[in-house]
């Protein structure tokens, strides 16, 4: 796996991934709409740490500066 995504990138996933948390945890999300935005929300995490989207594979996306 190459690298993919930006600091930019991964610190915005992580942000957002930290509010739904907080919201969840706070109760003011919940049913269907919250357990979707926890998936979510753990993708972004997961995919912050290993700085990797498969998405962006896919669409051809890189917000990372390489060195070519």
């Amino acid at each position: 796996m190459k690298k993919n995504m930006g600091s930019t990138d991964r610190i915005i996933r992580f942000i957002f991934a930290a509010i739904v948390g907080f919201l969840f945890w706070q109760g003011s999300i919940g049913g269907t709409l919250a357990y979707v935005l926890l998936a979510v929300a753990a993708i972004f995490i997961i995919t912050s740490f290993i700085s990797f989207c498969p998405l962006y594979t896919i669409f051809g996306f890189k917000t990372c500066k390489i060195k070519e």
